[in-house]
């Protein structure tokens, strides 16, 4: 039996992860759930997002299935993001962020991709310092997190079509980016069936919008990484079908990449989708191959054939959404 930690964060996370944990229940594979909190929700309520129960939980568990969080977008002291916490305390280097073609308005064809992101340093390593007007940040880059990340992204791309794109910026952060391109090219390299390219970040943004189709599996530093998977996702139905997995070599993560979305919170309307998909990749995570194709199946065939929720141009709720996919399932 799989031990799930739900944690359903903030918001409309109250409502997709229940819709989630139906459409897991649906498949047959046995689960033990336990809930658990994190959020600025949780916060407010016992001055941690994330508290030593919950971290404690999620070490001992197979996996969890996080919501949304709600964040200030100013400084509150002794508030800390639960998602960030949680990547650092486990290890969860790698986010990897499959984009591929929705049968939805604003989906464009032929799409099939993977954004493998170095999930522990770079940009968000959290060194930052003030003197006086300038604030100054510091961007860390290891060998060590290169290269593994890098492995993971070929690992992942041998099991696709075998192309991989190291995505990086050498060409100005030659000493940051020229360790992370020195490390992936020489992980890479002890792979005789991968097929390997590399790409300007800014040029990679480019070829995102304009034919996309191109790319199998990316691999790049963790701001890049993040901007890049927003901008893809925006090419086959925005965020509210993004899926989103936090994996290290043992535990993960699993998270939608929407919001809180607060102004639509408590209303019924929320699209499980996103959610849905990243139970999807958490079932792959625990070995369950074939439940996490039905679950994906079911979930794009209830995409094409409806009922869809607001953001998606219907008038259907959460509950409808689910309803169909389980009944598919």
């Amino acid at each position: 039996m799989k031990r799930v930690v739900l944690i359903e964060g903030d918001g409309i996370g109250h409502e997709v992860v229940p819709a989630a944990v139906r459409v897991l229940e649906a498949t047959g594979v046995p689960f033990q759930f336990v809930e658990a909190e994190a959020g600025w929700d949780c916060f407010q309520r016992h001055g941690t997002a994330l508290p030593d129960d919950t971290l404690a939980l999620v070490r001992e568990s197979d996996a969890a299935l996080f919501g949304a969080v709600s964040s200030p977008l100013h400084r509150v002291e002794g508030y800390r993001s639960p998602i960030v916490a949680l990547r650092r305390a486990l290890d969860l280097y790698a986010n990897l962020r499959p984009v591929f073609s929705m049968p939805v308005s604003g989906s464009r064809a032929g799409i099939d991709l993977l954004i493998v992101r170095e999930n522990s340093e770079g940009l968000y390593s959290g060194r930052e310092r003030r003197e006086g007007d300038t604030v100054i940040a510091e961007r860390v880059i290891t060998r060590r997190a290169s290269a593994r990340i890098t492995r993971v992204a070929c690992e992942q791309a041998m099991h696709r079509r075998r192309h991989l794109t190291i995505v990086h910026k050498a060409n100005v952060l030659r000493e940051s980016d020229g360790l992370f391109r020195e490390a992936a090219y020489q992980v890479a390299g002890e792979y005789a069936d991968l097929t390997v390219a590399e790409m300007l970040v800014d040029t990679a943004a480019l070829h995102l919008v304009t034919d996309p189709e191109r790319f199998d599996v990316l691999v790049t530093t963790n701001l890049f990484g993040d901007i890049l998977s927003d901008e893809a996702a925006g090419l086959v139905g925005g965020l509210g079908l993004a899926p989103s997995a936090n994996v290290g070599d043992v535990q993960g993560v699993f998270e939608p990449v929407h919001g809180s979305a607060p102004d639509i919170a408590g209303r019924g309307i929320a699209n499980p989708i996103a959610t849905i998909l990243a139970a999807s990749l958490m079932l792959e995570h625990l070995r369950e191959a074939a439940a996490a194709e039905r679950v994906r199946v079911a979930a794009i065939e209830t995409l094409r054939q409806g009922p869809r929720t607001p953001d998606l141009g219907g008038d259907a709720g959460t509950e409808d959404v689910t309803r169909a996919i389980v009944a598919k399932l």
